[in-house]
């Protein structure tokens, strides 16, 4: 199952926008649930067709990118095409990326993967008889994708996709600051910003690490953003020290799990130099990279007629796992 796109749609920047600007959501009834971590904070995770404790049932787990939540169009679009193919479905929301702001200081980041094993371990002991699949876009793909390479022969997750990874992290950095891509940079750095200025009300930054809300306001790249926030108040000596230790690349070849890497040569957030070579990837990985795509788009078709190949695809390989 190919990815082939024409036209208008050949257009990366098309391809990345197109479901934004369009695909409003459309799912309801989400079931919200609220899980504790060790560190007293917590996640929302929002469901569709939950299933019962005692039921045997495929269930996905779903990882948003930066920023993203329940409400993206990639995981509305994905939720839909597994719900249809009997899965339940948990959308997992990084740390105040749903309903609630998150209780400390710390927020989440691009391999953060204690939360999302905390949660998965759970979610493996609750539901004893269930399959578990996985899903992660963009800076979710990277956490995933870090995850299992960590516990490499002790993941219970029967099979795994991640979409747009930013496997380098620094080159992500560097590519979404430049050009055309700015504009993308722009629009995740004014949401980052806004959920920052929101905790200055609960914490001193300021004594935290050295951060103030001027800092923030002034703040005019992810890089920035990073090396002012994500790094200090995570643990990190400095961005390029964070973007070093999480960068999913390096994790690639010690995955026992079957796992699906989909990435676009076109991607405006990074550059095909974040791909990884053969020897780079253990035999449990099928790496499979497109001319054209965007960052998270996949979309065949046309403008007036969209086709979601992406969603489809992932179903198409878990299948293979059933």
């Amino acid at each position: 199952m190919k990815f082939t796109t024409k036209n208008l749609l050949s257009n990366r920047h098309i391809q990345t926008s197109y479901a934004t600007l369009f695909r409003k959501p459309f799912l309801k009834d989400w079931e919200i649930e609220e899980f504790t971590l060790s560190d007293g904070d917590f996640i929302e995770i929002y469901w569709q067709n939950r299933p019962k404790r005692s039921e045997c049932k495929k269930i996905a787990i779903l990882f948003h990118g930066l920023a993203g939540s329940y409400k993206s169009p990639y995981i509305q679009g994905a939720v839909q095409e597994l719900c249809n193919d009997g899965f339940a479905c948990a959308v997992v929301h990084f740390r105040g990326c749903a309903l609630k702001e998150n209780l400390l200081a710390r927020s989440y980041h691009s391999g953060d993967t204690k939360d999302n094993l905390e949660y998965l371990e759970h979610i493996h002991k609750k539901y004893k008889a269930a399959k578990i699949y996985c899903v992660g876009y963009s800076l979710g793909a990277n956490m995933l994708l870090k995850l299992l390479g960590e516990e490499k022969q002790n993941s219970f997750i029967t099979a795994a996709v991640g979409v747009s990874a930013p496997l380098q992290l620094e080159i992500a950095a560097k590519t979404i600051d430049s050009g055309g891509a700015k504009i993308y940079q722009k629009r995740l750095l004014d949401e980052l910003k806004i959920s920052l200025l929101k905790k200055f009300k609960k914490f001193d930054f300021e004594k935290l690490i050295h951060l103030k809300e001027e800092n923030v306001k002034n703040m005019k790249s992810i890089r920035e953003f990073d090396e002012l926030y994500t790094a200090p108040i995570h643990g990190f000596s400095s961005a390029d020290d964070y973007y070093a230790k999480n960068s999913a690349k390096q994790f690639l070849k010690y995955i026992e799990t079957p796992t699906l890497i989909i990435q676009a040569k076109d991607d405006p957030f990074m550059t095909p130099e974040v791909l990884p070579k053969k020897e780079e990837i253990s035999k449990f990985i099928t790496l499979e990279v497109s001319e054209k795509g965007g960052h998270v788009g996949f979309i065949e078709g046309n403008l007036f007629k969209p086709k979601y190949w992406l969603e489809k695809r992932i179903v198409e390989y878990f299948r293979l796992f059933a």
